[in-house]
């Protein structure tokens, strides 16, 4: 089973649409930056806050990206 398909899946099972290639790619960015800042531990959980909130990838890039500019 590829990743894509088991994501499939598992949206699937949820309810949810599955993410599409650009919006995989931002949670990919947005888990590796959470990842190098601080450990692999946030890059999970960083994801999950995302969700939380209730913001695309692309718009928790834009969160991140002026948070870390300060």
């Amino acid at each position: 089973m590829t990743p894509k398909e088991w994501l499939a899946g598992f949206a699937a099972v949820l309810g949810v649409d599955p993410p599409n290639d650009d919006q995989i790619n931002d949670l990919l960015r947005l888990a590796g930056e959470a990842a190098h800042a601080s450990g692999r531990i946030a890059a999970p959980v960083a994801c999950w806050l995302v969700a939380r909130a209730g913001l695309t990838p692309t718009e928790a890039l834009e969160v991140l990206e002026k948070w870390q500019k300060g």
